[in-house]
């Protein structure tokens, strides 16, 4: 098995950039202000474990938004994950 911080010898090499990119201080910022905003959602009793809802960022920290209250909202799960990532945006369906 291998050790922490490394590698199986069988890893693909997906898998290695994945966990390198995940790994990156720019992510791991990131990530800690999106629990952020979900525990303190979940303070302020708007949110619950398991209640199927997202804390979502009105503008995200992607584009340099704030973590600030007045930057969140509380969104259903489908909706926010299903909402920004339009692959056939313009396209005709056939």
């Amino acid at each position: 098995m291998a050790k922490k911080g490394e590698f199986k010898s069988n890893a693909k090499e997906r898998t290695k950039r994945e966990r390198a990119y995940d790994g990156s201080p720019a992510r791991k910022k990131a990530r800690a202000a999106r629990n952020k905003a979900r525990r303190q959602a979940e303070r302020d009793g708007k949110v619950r474990k398991g209640d199927g809802k997202d804390v979502d960022h009105k503008k995200p920290l992607s584009k340099v938004g704030s973590t600030k209250k007045s930057n969140t909202r509380v969104r259903n799960a489908k909706s926010n994950r299903s909402a920004g990532g339009k692959m056939n945006k313009g396209r005709k369906k056939s």
